[in-house]
C-alpha cells in the first residue's frame, strides 16, 4: 500500500511544483515590479566563475620582476574593494542556493511522511488544510479582485479574465494551505534547522536610525526618495515601529538612482540636512508624502514648513555636506549587490521582493526574535 502511493505522491508534487511556477509567471505578467531599478539585475543574480581546485586560493606571491616581489597584498592593494565585492555577492549567491534546496528537501520528506502516514495524496492534504471554504474561488472573490485591481485588467472585462483570475486565485489558495500545512507538519515532526544563512554586516554609524541600538533585530532600508516604490514602503516600516517597537531597529540608508530620479540625490542630501536638526524622520515622511516637491527650493520650504531653522537647512543642502555620506552609502549598496529600492534586509539577510507588505515583513522579524530564544 505505501509504494502504491509513494509514485502518486511525487508525481502529484511535481504537478503542484509546476502550477506554483505557472501562477508566478502569471503573476509577474499581470503585475509591476515591486522596486524601483536602473538595470534588470537583482541584488542576488550572480554569474559564478567554476575554478579548478588548486587556483581557487592565489598563492601569496603572484609575479616576480627579477628580484621583485607581486604578492597578493599588493593586488588588495590594488583592488580591494572589487574582490570584496565579487566575495560578498558569491557567499550571498551560494547561501540563497543552500537554502533554497534545503526548503525543497524538507518540504518533500515532511510530505512524504505524512502521505505515508495517513495514506492520502499531497493534494489531498492541501484541499483539507484549506478548510470550508475550499480551494475553489467563489463569485464574490472574482469580483471583489476585479474591483481591487482595475489597473491591472487593461480594460478587459471580468469575463474575459476570469480564466486567469481564477488559476491565479486558486493558486493563492493553494499556495496558503501549503504553507500551512508544512508549519503544522514542521511543528508536529519537530523539524530543527541548523542551517544559518550567509549574514551581511552593515556600517550604521552616520545613519538615521529608529529604536534602541540593543534592540534585536535590526532592518536596513536602502532607498530612494523620489522612489514611488519607497514610498510604498514607508507606511509599512512605520507599522513595523509600531508594531515591535524596541524590538527592532529601522535604519535607513541612501541609495539614491540618479539615472532615473534626478531629485533624488538632493533629497537625500536634504534628509541628512534635517537629521542635524533631529528632524531626520519628519523630513522622510514629508518627502514621501509628496514627491513632487524635491527640487532644491521645495525642500527648503518643507524644512521651514516642519519648524526647522531655514537658514542652517539652507547652507547645510547650499553646501553640499552629505555628499559624500550619500555616496558611501551608494557604494555601500554597490557592494551587496543593491540594484533596486527599496532592499531591505533583517538582521543582514536580504528581503526578496522590494515593496513587501506588512505580512511578509512581520514573519521574518517574529522568525528573527525566535532565534534568540532557548530552544529556537
Amino acid at each position: 500500500m505505501l509504494k502504491d502511493i509513494a509514485d502518486p505522491v511525487r508525481r502529484l508534487k511535481s504537478a503542484l511544483a509546476l502550477r506554483v511556477a505557472l501562477s508566478v509567471a502569471c503573476v509577474a505578467a499581470m503585475t509591476t515590479l515591486a522596486s524601483c531599478r536602473e538595470s534588470s539585475a537583482t541584488p542576488n543574480d550572480y554569474a559564478v566563475v567554476q575554478q579548478s581546485a588548486s587556483s581557487r586560493t592565489p598563492p601569496a606571491m603572484l609575479a616576480t620582476i627579477g628580484s621583485e616581489k607581486i604578492t597578493m597584498a599588493d593586488v588588495r592593494d590594488r583592488s580591494a574593494d572589487q574582490l570584496d565585492n565579487l566575495e560578498t555577492q558569491y557567499q550571498i549567491a551560494k547561501s540563497k542556493i543552500i537554502k533554497s534546496a534545503l526548503d525543497s528537501l524538507l518540504r518533500d520528506r515532511i510530505w512524504d511522511a505524512e502521505a505515508r502516514k495517513t495514506g492520502k495524496s499531497v493534494d489531498s492534504l492541501i484541499a483539507a488544510e484549506a478548510g470550508p471554504a475550499g480551494l475553489v474561488p467563489s463569485d464574490a472573490d472574482f469580483s471583489a479582485w476585479f474591483q481591487a485591481n482595475q489597473s491591472r485588467t487593461g480594460g478587459r472585462t471580468l469575463q474575459e479574465l476570469r480564466p486567469q483570475i481564477a488559476d491565479l486565485l486558486t493558486q493563492e489558495r493553494r499556495t496558503a494551505a501549503a504553507k500551512k500545512l508544512e508549519a503544522r507538519l514542521r511543528t508536529e515532526l519537530r523539524v530543527a534547522v541548523a542551517y544559518e544563512p550567509f549574514r551581511l554586516q552593515f556600517d550604521n554609524e552616520k545613519a538615521p536610525t529608529l529604536g534602541k541600538s540593543e534592540a534585536p533585530v535590526t532592518l536596513v532600508e536602502f532607498s530612494d526618495f523620489q522612489c514611488p516604490f519607497c514610498q510604498a514602503a514607508a507606511p509599512t516600516l512605520k507599522r513595523v515601529e509600531q508594531n515591535f517597537g524596541d524590538k527592532v531597529r529601522i535604519v535607513y540608508r541612501q541609495f539614491p538612482l540618479t539615472s532615473i530620479h534626478p531629485f533624488a540625490f538632493k533629497a537625500a542630501e536634504a534628509s541628512l540636512c534635517a537629521k542635524e536638526q533631529g528632524m531626520f524622520w519628519q523630513m522622510h515622511d514629508a518627502m514621501f508624502a509628496d514627491q513632487k516637491k524635491l527640487s532644491v527650493s521645495d525642500l527648503k520650504q518643507t524644512a521651514r514648513r516642519l519648524g526647522m531653522s531655514g537658514k542652517s537647512f539652507d547652507a547645510c543642502l547650499d553646501s553640499g555636506r552629505y555628499v559624500e555620506q550619500v555616496q558611501n552609502d551608494q557604494k555601500e549598496g554597490q557592494r551587496i549587490g543593491v540594484s533596486g529600492t527599496p532592499a531591505m534586509y533583517i538582521n543582514g539577510v536580504y528581503v526578496e521582493g522590494g515593496s513587501v507588505p506588512f505580512t511578509t515583513l512581520e514573519a521574518l522579524i517574529q522568525k528573527e526574535l525566535a532565534r534568540g530564544k532557548p530552544g529556537a
